[in-house]
């Protein structure tokens, strides 16, 4: 399974920011933005991982990750010269997925606690359609919103509709088998001029092939595409870490626990850090 971080668009809701700052090199508490999303991917066991980008910050995506050496995964990068829409990635990505099956994040998505780790790998265990999630929130006009029967099966999904017809919001985070592609070149642009994600799952739906996952009670989602969401998940990172003293989206401990890397890789990246608690808390792991 491919793994792709759309963080790509003009960044325009945090506009002043992104003309002081790339994106990705905006922190979120104490780690770059795209940490939180790569965790997610590398939860999941992805290891082939496509970074899309605005033409402006690809090269702070590639010096902050390189080819994913230090990660034990493989980071390939691409642009999105207009944003066209979160299912644009999929037309930008065509040579990357190359007929396989992948995983599609957003790059200013924050997922935390609950069963995360359980239910991303069950969504990338799945062989056939797409797998999306549902996540109970208080005003869902303003996201992608599914609609079930009675027993759980989907009947709708529509884009932030001003009558919804269930509290299930849709989060940027969506598994597809090997026809994502080909979907996603049936879509035509919406009245704002995207290709819309909802309407890429609406295809899978029209199959009978979409399979909506409810996210487990206590997991976190936090949006941190405006300064408010920012400061928020900020807030909520450092709370859990100063609580528990475990870290949330340190991608060398995920890698390592997933047996991407070795005690003795860890071991080099906190020596290189050792001047910050990130680099104390990767050494702490090996001792």
């Amino acid at each position: 399974m491919k793994g792709i971080i759309l963080a790509g668009g003009k960044g325009s809701r945090l506009y002043p920011m992104t003309k002081a700052v790339s994106k990705p090199l905006i922190p979120i508490y104490d780690k770059p933005m795209v940490y939180y999303p790569l965790s997610v991917l590398l939860m999941a066991g992805i290891r082939e991982i496509m970074v899309i980008t605005a033409p402006a910050d690809l090269t702070a995506y590639q010096r902050l990750l390189g080819t994913g050496e230090q990660f034990g995964i493989r980071i390939e990068y691409g642009v999105q010269y207009v944003a066209r829409g979160i299912a644009d990635a999929f037309l930008i990505a065509e040579d990357f997925i190359a007929g396989d099956r992948c995983c599609l994040i957003l790059g200013d998505n924050m997922f935390y606690g609950g069963k995360l780790e359980e239910q991303v790998r069950e969504a990338a265990s799945q062989s056939e359609g797409a797998t999306v999630f549902g996540y109970p929130v208080k005003d869902p006009r303003a996201y992608g919103v599914v609609e079930f029967d009675k027993d759980r099966n989907v009947v709708s999904i529509e884009e932030k509709p001003q009558k919804p017809k269930s509290r299930y919001a849709v989060p940027g985070l969506y598994f597809y088998d090997e026809h994502a592609v080909e979907y996603a070149k049936l879509l035509t642009p919406s009245a704002r001029g995207e290709l819309e994600i909802t309407s890429l799952n609406e295809e899978y739906l029209k199959r009978g092939k979409l399979r909506v996952q409810l996210f487990s009670r206590g997991l976190a989602w936090l949006d941190t595409g405006t300064p408010a969401g920012m400061l928020n998940a900020a807030q909520y990172v450092e709370a859990v870490q100063s609580r528990q003293g475990l870290y949330i989206a340190c991608p060398e401990e995920i890698a390592w626990q997933q047996g991407f890397i070795s005690d003795e890789k860890v071991k080099s990246i906190g020596t290189e850090l050792k001047m910050t608690e990130y680099g104390q808390y990767l050494l702490d792991l090996v001792r």
